[in-house]
């Protein structure tokens, strides 16, 4: 069931004015709390305490460099101060040690950084106007094959870290329905596919991306055991005229249907629905903002639709349960039912054909 975002717990003016000079001062204390992860010095003081001195001499870094990354910590509360010692916080700690939290991290610097500097002109002009901080494509998905390496590994790492997380529970719906034949819209590396041929001895799997995503799955599964099975069909799915191939049991989607609009997610499904052999079920697994069982999982999901409005495609998002069901509808389909708690945070529709 979706939850209610309940925004309603009073604040005192004291916090109230606390929260919002953090807001202002956000791009700072985010470069802070990174530079105190990469330079070690949150390393150095989570066991025990120590001086500043001490931390410089153990991170090779300048006392100066030191003590202002300190304060400002301090400040902040991602590191505590007593007796002339300095540790970790709670907070501190989990910036160091929540993987969640350094793939989040590493992908909003490397990828989106720089970006949102765009995010008004991106929000005015339904154009991902920050993407060029990165290169010069119409959306990233055309030059995910050309970014930066750093750029390109905090990119998959990001998609990965949060779609392979859910492969175990997926593959059991999945699978429940005894599928010969699965057509992976927007496969990606081919991670997902290499997962089904394992899991199934038989089932045969056709991803259907981009030429250059193609080009990236076939390399991706160049050794891999049961590549025989799994096939390419190179297309541009945006392409109205793009004709998608026939006779599948299941169609699945894994994170895909958000990097479009809306209009463009329904007439994908109804493309979709028409590659449905006769009995056969789309799967669209997405990070439904409102089904989300923490606050956290909601603001991250909700914070970084603004990674497509600025770096990706300038007019798409997390969606939420009725945005997404109303695609569904326009599509020509129903909502058989709702797999939720997948992960972290996904939710499988699962999805037949509108009788």
């Amino acid at each position: 069931m979706p939850r209610r975002i309940d925004n309603s717990k009073t604040v005192s003016a004291e916090q109230a004015q606390r929260n919002a000079h953090l807001i202002a001062s956000g791009a700072i204390v985010f470069q802070v709390a990174r530079v105190m992860v990469r330079t070690g010095i949150f390393a150095c003081i989570s066991s025990e305490g120590r001086t500043m001195e001490e931390i410089a001499a153990s991170t090779g870094l300048p006392l100066y460099g030191v003590k202002v990354l300190l304060e400002a910590s301090l400040t902040a509360g991602t590191v505590e101060k007593k007796d002339g010692l300095w540790s970790l916080s709670k907070t501190g700690w989990f910036l160091l040690n929540d993987p969640m939290v350094k793939v989040d991290m590493d992908f909003n610097h490397d990828v989106n950084y720089r970006g949102f500097f765009y995010l008004e002109e991106s929000v005015r002009n339904g154009k991902p106007e920050g993407l060029k901080t990165l290169g010069e494509w119409p959306t990233i998905y055309e030059g995910l094959s050309s970014l930066e390496p750093q750029v390109r590994k905090s990119w998959f790492a990001f998609d990965h870290f949060y779609s392979d997380s859910s492969f175990g529970k997926a593959l059991e719906i999945v699978f429940a329905t005894h599928p010969a034949r699965i057509l992976d819209i927007g496969g990606n590396t081919g991670k997902w596919a290499m997962q089904c041929t394992s899991y199934d001895p038989a089932v045969e799997l056709t991803i259907m991306d981009l030429p250059q995503q193609i080009g990236l799955m076939k390399e991706n599964t160049a050794s891999f055991r049961h590549r025989d099975r799994i096939s390419g069909y190179p297309a541009d799915i945006l392409d109205v005229n793009t004709v998608f191939p026939t006779g599948y049991d299941v169609v699945w989607m894994s994170q895909f249907l958000d990097c479009f609009s809306s209009a463009q997610a329904a007439g994908i499904l109804e493309r979709a629905r028409k590659a449905l052999a006769d009995g056969g079920r789309i799967f669209i697994m997405e990070t439904l903002w409102d089904r989300q069982k923490y606050d956290t999982a909601a603001f991250d999901l909700t914070q970084i639709s603004l990674y497509f409005t600025v770096m990706a495609n300038g007019n798409s998002k997390m969606f939420s349960t009725d945005d997404l069901v109303s695609c569904i509808r326009e599509a020509g389909l129903s909502v058989a039912a709702i797999h939720d708690d997948i992960g972290y945070g996904h939710s499988i529709l699962e999805c037949v054909p509108e009788k």
